[in-house]
């Protein structure tokens, strides 16, 4: 039997499908964290800004009220870095996820740890941090007393290396600054830790959220390795597929893929956005192969551009204005500055707002 094979625009238009950027949804904000499998949100206002390209009407309160309520938490998980998901997801993750952000701490700090109990400083972080949440500079101060000939830098990066934080609010809700403080998962969301969510689910969410994908692709996502056995198990459930340089890709049966030539309007998306650093091939939404920029700050006023669905510009709010710049003149201005402008009216809401284009990037 042939193996049909996806163009980049065919899994482009799949994956924007997936990540409601061809049409904005109706979903309520909490039901598109979970259905998107998480957005990542290192920089706190970029998560507002990609849920407002991809949901109806949204406004900053869709998200900043649930984040309040505890209903969602930043936290860090897939890749090792922060991302917004539902409570639920987050004590379900994290089991599944530890090996990721243990590694990772691991790897950064192995020279400065060798020697010591490293479950003695989790439990000593956990006791801490079960009296409320605390910034870094606290736990570090904390820690320094007890381990006084030890770098408390080290300590603090223990304590988020080696438990499930969750980033507590103030910090997180739109446009409210101040130094980040964490707590204790449970304690922050009121649930229990689960036995972790399967790694055949997860591989299924991740699927379901960016698909077509390849085994490579999930574990860039996911920051997992050795997934190919768990794709073999799956195989006879899902579509195999391969890309236009032949490599394998798997996806969900009934999960969409659009037709190719569906148009795709004009998208702002904030700095982090998951859809530019879901896969390990990036060429369905950057097919120049360009450097997505990670700029440092809270968020929200700088970000990528996708026009036709690609990744062709970078975007900067500065008072009330909108700057685009492109490597080349971009085509259908008009549609992109009328997005622009709503773009402004969200982050900027009730000044006289002005979008310019310009070359460089």
């Amino acid at each position: 039997m042939t193996t049909e094979t996806l163009s980049p625009r065919a899994l482009n238009r799949a994956t924007l499908a997936r990540q409601l950027l061809l049409e904005r949804s109706g979903l309520p904000a909490v039901s598109a964290i979970e259905r998107l499998a998480g957005l990542q949100a290192q920089a706190p206002d970029a998560s507002y800004v990609g849920l407002w390209s991809r949901l109806r009407n949204f406004q900053a309160d869709d998200l900043a009220k649930p984040l309040a309520a505890r209903e969602v938490v930043r936290s860090t998980l897939m890749r090792g870095t922060v991302h917004l998901v539902t409570a639920e997801d987050g004590l379900a993750l994290w089991p599944t996820i530890r090996p990721v952000v243990e590694r990772g701490f691991l790897g950064h700090y192995s020279r400065e740890i060798a020697g010591l109990d490293l479950g003695e400083i989790a439990e000593a972080g956990r006791a801490l941090l079960a009296e409320g949440p605390r910034t870094r500079a606290e736990i570090r101060s904390a820690l320094a007393e007890r381990w006084p000939g030890v770098d408390p830098t080290t300590l603090a990066y223990a304590v988020g290396g080696l438990l499930p934080l969750a980033h507590a609010t103030p910090r997180g809700l739109w446009r409210q600054t101040g130094p980040a403080a964490f707590s204790l998962l449970e304690d922050w969301v009121g649930g229990r830790i689960t036995d972790g969510i399967s790694l055949d689910d997860l591989v299924r969410r991740y699927l379901a959220a960016f698909g077509p994908a390849t085994v490579r692709d999930a574990q860039v996502w996911s920051g997992l390795t050795k997934l190919k056995e768990v794709f073999e198990r799956l195989r006879p459930r899902l579509r195999i597929f391969t890309d236009s340089a032949g490599k394998e890709l798997f996806d969900l049966p009934d999960a969409p893929r659009p037709d190719p030539e569906t148009p795709a309007p004009p998208r702002f998306l904030p700095e982090y956005d998951n859809v530019l650093l879901s896969h390990a091939d990036r060429v369905r939404v950057i097919p120049d192969g360009r450097r997505v920029p990670l700029p440092p700050g809270n968020g929200g006023r700088r970000g990528t551009l996708l026009v036709d669905g690609e990744f062709l510009a970078i975007w900067a709010i500065k008072g009330a204005t909108l700057t685009i710049e492109s490597r080349k003149p971009l085509r259908d201005q008009d549609s992109i500055a009328e997005e622009g402008l709503r773009l402004l009216e969200f982050a900027v809401p009730g000044q006289d707002h002005d979008v310019r284009f310009g070359i460089g990037g």
